[in-house]
């Protein structure tokens, strides 16, 4: 089963791009994150034309967004609201007896301060929730995905020391996410396949006049299985071709394959 995870900011505006990625990467499944649509304007139809007849979406007007897009039947969808807001950030859903989790994490605004920036507490707080939650559940064949927001390593950036004071690379975060991951009983897929020494993004900035000649990334997407399906991943990508189509999104789909 080949399972993508894509922040594609806006699944209208983008929907060909959509459609491109699922065919030429021959997903099985495909969460995207920050869709930006209610769930009536949810191109549905379009999609499940296209050959991924199974979908199940969560969705608001203009902001945050989540959907799970499959080739294969969809059981026991799941949505939970963290933090206390129904700001569609998750959506979950059985696959071939695999449960998937999909993540939309606060981005946290641009100041580091939870005082100075409820933004920023906001994502904290939705961290330590979210990990509570996992270390409670205990998982088992289980994927998380999305865009979570945090570039946890040195080389998950491209300068450690001009961004460690950035938003998405503060200790705190970096912490928090590790422990989430380690607490929370999963394993970095995509670290477990490339190693921790090679220089990963997913993520390039729409600032940048040039991306890949800049590139300036950083690895804000990911891929956690459970510890017992470790052993079935097969292999990890991220697929930076997407960030130089047309109009694309500043993130770029990242997948692993796991023997189901």
């Amino acid at each position: 089963m080949r399972i993508a995870s894509w922040n594609i900011n806006s699944v209208r505006l983008r929907l060909g791009l959509v459609l491109k990625v699922l065919e030429e990467l021959e997903l099985d499944v495909l969460c995207l994150q920050e869709t930006k649509t209610q769930d009536e304007f949810f191109p549905e139809d379009e999609i499940k034309q296209a050959g991924w007849p199974h979908i199940c979406f969560r969705g608001e007007k203009s902001y945050n967004g989540v959907a799970i897009i499959s080739r294969l039947p969809i059981d026991d969808v799941q949505t939970l609201n963290w933090v206390g807001k129904e700001d569609c950030r998750h959506i979950a859903a059985t696959i071939s007896g695999v449960s998937i989790h999909n993540f939309y994490v606060p981005a946290g605004g641009d100041i580091p301060d939870r005082d100075e920036n409820p933004k920023f507490g906001h994502k904290l707080d939705f961290l330590a929730e979210m990990t509570d939650h996992f270390i409670a559940e205990n998982p088992q064949h289980t994927v998380l995905v999305g865009d979570l927001n945090i570039a946890p390593l040195a080389e998950d950036v491209w300068s450690t020391k001009q961004l460690r004071n950035v938003v998405s690379h503060t200790d705190i975060e970096r912490k928090m996410l590790l422990d989430a991951i380690e607490k929370g009983g999963f394993t970095d897929a995509i670290r477990g396949y490339f190693g921790d020494d090679e220089i990963l993004y997913s993520w390039w900035s729409y600032r940048a006049r040039d991306w890949a000649a800049s590139n300036r990334g950083r690895r804000l997407d990911h891929i956690w299985v459970s510890h017992d399906l470790a052993s079935d991943v097969r292999k990890a990508e991220i697929f930076p071709e997407a960030r130089g189509y047309e109009k694309p999104s500043d993130h770029v789909p990242i997948l692993i394959d796991i023997d189901r």
